[in-house]
């Protein structure tokens, strides 16, 4: 079994700001400060991440579809054949 690396993250905030998170991180029900910063930080970034996501994926199938209109490929002769059916029966 892999050893698990811990790395360490320091921070320095005003006074005000740590009493502040420290209650927060009682109010729920975290066992350290540490813990808290951690699950929150962890949330936050997979927004964060989720988010950005999303976008390339959206813009990527923007790109498929524009390119799919302004450069249609020449139909195949399922797509003929379709058509011509369509027309002998709606012509």
């Amino acid at each position: 079994m892999e050893a698990v690396k811990n790395a360490r993250f320091d921070t320095r905030w005003p006074a005000e700001q740590k009493e502040f998170f420290e209650y927060a991180s009682q109010l729920g029900g975290f066992r350290t400060l540490s813990e808290f910063v951690f699950v929150a930080v962890q949330e936050r970034a997979k927004s964060i991440v989720e988010e950005q996501n999303k976008i390339l994926v959206s813009n990527k199938d923007r790109e498929i579809f524009f390119n799919a209109i302004l450069n249609p490929k020449k139909p195949n002769k399922r797509l003929r054949k379709a058509a011509e059916e369509y027309e002998k029966l709606f012509g």
